[in-house]
């Protein structure tokens, strides 16, 4: 539990035109130079402080939870402090005048005023928004405090979630969405998890929510209030509540959860199960979720350029006179280190070798416990004789809206997004033959780095007449971190005609019956189209 957490937050400013106690009007801060409104703290509680920006040493201040803003005109306002009561009559001791510039000054200062007002700002203290419990949260308890502290600050930086807005994929695909799905918006409640820069909030809000709240752990929170109250016919209907979904309180319900809780492989960083705390601590009954499922998406690939190219990373320690040095006794470690790390990609689906399976993943039932581990069984048929260097991953989300079902999708050959897709590399490959069945094991469990650590076995069986009497064949295995990826941006190399002539087959032929609560829902949730002759020509 942080203690005094507004003391943590960025300062807010504005400009305005005038600024004065009804009761002193001597006091009043002219136009003769800048006048500065700026929203900060003291002592832990939310002030707005009025000076002069030649003189700040000289300044009206104004305690925000006790005080209320009122609008005289487009560009006049009185913020009136609340002073004690009596019965049931409260009395006011203090009420300064505003004069702003432009009507959108104002209502940018209004928007402001109230996101800070209803901020969570001392400790154990509760505003409208919520409080933060005292105790320690369940994110605390399975997070190790440094992996949070960088996963926090990492998400706290402009120029991250920049790289997330620049992702149109993503981005069109989440405002379509909810554009599209206005029924679900209009009137409702909405809360935003882990809403980093407010820009889902924002499209909730654009499709006609009541209330959204915009709940962010991170420093990003600052950012948010500020691109919401520059947007304030928006940002009026926006509370930003700075903290863990699994600490603060809101003072009513959600009818519909929006979220970006997706990593690499779907499930890195751990956000899905604070999506689903979400949904338990906040969500009403048959309340709507946005995304409301996932689907991991697995197929073994077989990638020579891509085997040599991690193999030779190793070939450094090979060396018998590196300075005086013979470096090969850690050549081993170092050829198995490589291995274990997933490579995050953008692959050519040429090296898909087997039909895809999936694992679905249901938003709105699911266990939070049962995040911690997750289980698949792997079965293929493969499709051509070929080396197997892996399994490679991918996945798609998604948002079932009352009008409109819209999936946003990572597949390989659809358009790139930054979550690539992800392969682990087997560091003995399988040899297969056409029809040639493949089994194995992707189990992966959570660790409090905020990620899983991947167990993959593949074997491959038996083939031919009698191959049903048959058993294993070979078997190959490998443990990765999903915590340390090796990024690799490089362009896909060229393949085989063999494996060209594989492509459509394989990509087309990846249905799977998904079990659902409405036998309506069996049409949309067949895999999304994907036109990849597009891609690949």
């Amino acid at each position: 539990m942080e203690v005094a957490v507004g003391q943590k937050h960025k300062q807010l400013e504005f400009a305005v035109a005038s600024v004065s106690e009804l009761a002193s009007p001597s006091s009043k801060i002219s136009t003769s130079s800048t006048v500065v409104a700026c929203f900060g703290f003291d002592s832990g509680v939310a002030e707005v402080r009025f000076y002069r920006e030649s003189n700040p040493d000289e300044a009206l201040h104004v305690a925000l939870p006790t005080s209320r803003l009122f609008k005289l005109s487009p560009v006049e306002s009185v913020c009136i402090s609340e002073g004690s009561e009596t019965g049931k009559q409260q009395s006011y001791s203090r009420a300064i005048t505003i004069q702003f510039r432009k009507d959108e000054e104002s209502r940018a200062f209004h928007c402001a005023f109230e996101q800070w007002k209803k901020e969570v700002v001392i400790q154990g203290s509760c505003f409208q928004n919520g409080t933060l419990s005292a105790s320690k949260s369940k994110f605390d308890d399975k997070i190790e405090l440094s992996s949070a502290k960088m996963y926090f600050h990492y998400y706290g930086q402009l120029l991250h979630q920049q790289n997330m807005l620049q992702d149109y994929v993503r981005t069109g695909t989440y405002y379509a969405a909810v554009i599209e799905n206005r029924t679900d918006f209009v009137g409702r409640v909405v809360v935003d998890v882990g809403a980093g820069s407010g820009i889902l909030s924002l499209f909730a809000a654009q499709a006609g929510a009541k209330h959204v709240y915009a709940v962010e752990a991170s420093e990003m929170a600052e950012y948010a209030r500020k691109l919401i109250a520059g947007n304030p016919f928006l940002g009026e209907r926006i509370t930003v509540v700075k903290g863990k979904i699994e600490e603060v309180e809101l003072p009513e319900k959600a009818d519909i959860l929006i979220s970006e809780p997706m990593g690499t492989l779907l499930v890195n960083e751990r956000m899905l199960e604070t999506y689903v705390i979400a949904r338990d601590r906040f969500l009403v009954p048959n309340g709507k979720m946005f995304p409301t499922n996932g689907r991991i998406h697995m197929a073994p690939f077989s990638d020579e350029y891509l085997f040599v190219e991690i193999a030779n990373k190793a070939l450094f320690w090979q060396q018998q006179d590196y300075y005086g040095v013979d470096l090969t006794p850690l050549y081993g470690s170092a050829f198995q280190g490589y291995f274990s790390q997933p490579v995050v990609d953008a692959f050519d689906p040429r090296v898909l070798v087997a039909p895809a399976i999936s694992h679905v993943i249901d938003f709105t039932s699911i266990k939070e416990e049962d995040l911690y581990e997750i289980d698949v069984a792997l079965k293929f048929t493969a499709s051509v004789g070929v080396r197997i260097h892996g399994l490679a991953c991918w996945f798609d989300v998604l948002f079932d809206g009352s009008t409109v079902q819209r999936w946003l999708t990572t597949a390989p050959g659809a358009p790139t997004t930054h979550w690539y897709q992800l392969r682990c590399i087997l560091s003995q490959p399988l040899y297969v033959m056409p029809g040639q069945e493949i089994t194995g094991q992707l189990h992966m469990i959570a660790h409090n780095a905020q990620s899983y650590t991947i167990h993959l076995t593949m074997s491959t069986k038996m083939w031919g007449p009698g191959a049903g009497q048959g058993g294993i064949l070979q078997t190959s295995s490998c443990k990765l971190d999903l915590k340390e990826p090796y990024y690799r941006m490089s362009q896909p190399q060229p393949y085989s005609n063999a494996q060209d002539q594989l492509t459509q087959n394989l990509l087309n032929t990846q249905e799977i019956q998904i079990q659902s609560r409405d036998e309506e829902l069996s049409e949309w949730m067949q895999e999304p189209s994907l036109n990849f002759d597009a891609e690949l020509h």
